[in-house]
């Protein structure tokens, strides 16, 4: 593989799941590079290839071909242990459903992959409250998530996702369910980590959503349809009348 300094640079890299005797060919031949600070939208509809390809990004699953380097490693061959590892060190994870423990503190979820990692106690409580902090939550570490709004709640998973300072946050539908203003207001957010060097690649089906990015991939069987760059929109969760803002 050719020499990249790319974040994350696939070359024509293939999935194909095998159901059965037919061969699905979820991706064919992709090749793509994100440079880091890059604020990236994957877009396309059902079975177009966006959620394998994040998956594949993600370290949440190998290519069947082709090869993939994050951050300077080849991790297309990678064991199952040592992608795992991968993750930990260079991704954060955001999810349409928030995934938080409900019977646990804004605090405690964010810490929670700090405990995986060994981190001692003391440190962990101090960069889980220093990320809460970042996304606008400080005065809320001890409140659970049945306490807080849906917009709060996303907020927590985005600090838990920025508490092991990846060098990429990937985000799947991370508005998909919330309401206008709670969805600018999570996508501020992400704009002001892009501004800090933060690389974030979300995947929506919200064009009004991928308008916030300023690089726009849609997804098309299999393959990348078309790639550009834009002028992203501004996010101001003031400019949406509060009429439009309810869910």
């Amino acid at each position: 593989m050719s020499q990249d300094s790319a974040l994350l640079s696939l070359e024509e890299v293939s999935k194909v799941y095998t159901m059965g005797d037919v061969e699905v060919h979820a991706l064919r031949s992709v090749s793509l590079r994100i440079d880091e600070g890059e604020f990236v939208a994957i877009m396309g509809s059902s079975g177009s290839g966006k959620s394998t390809l994040m998956n594949l990004i993600g370290c949440l699953d190998r290519p069947s071909a082709g090869h993939y380097a994050l951050a300077g490693k080849d991790v297309s061959r990678m064991s199952r242990n040592a992608l795992a590892e991968v993750r930990n060190l260079t991704l954060g994870f955001v999810f349409q459903s928030f995934n938080l423990l409900a019977r646990t503190s804004a605090l405690e979820n964010v810490e929670l992959p700090l405990v995986y990692a060994g981190v001692s106690t003391r440190e962990r409580q101090r960069r889980a409250k220093e990320a809460l902090s970042r996304v606008g939550l400080g005065d809320r570490i001890h409140h659970h998530p049945n306490q807080m709004s849906g917009g709060q709640q996303q907020r927590v998973a985005i600090a838990r996702a920025l508490v092991s300072n990846p060098k990429v946050i990937l985000a799947d539908e991370p508005t998909g369910n919330l309401d206008s203003r709670t969805s600018l207001e999570i996508m501020a957010i992400f704009q002001e980590l892009g501004r800090s060097g933060m690389t974030i690649v979300l995947v929506t089906h919200e064009p009004d959503i991928a308008a916030f990015a300023s690089r726009v991939l849609v997804m098309r069987d299999g393959r990348i349809e078309t790639d550009r760059r834009q002028q992203a929109v501004v996010a101001d969760p003031g400019a949406v009348p509060r009429h439009e803002a309810q869910p």
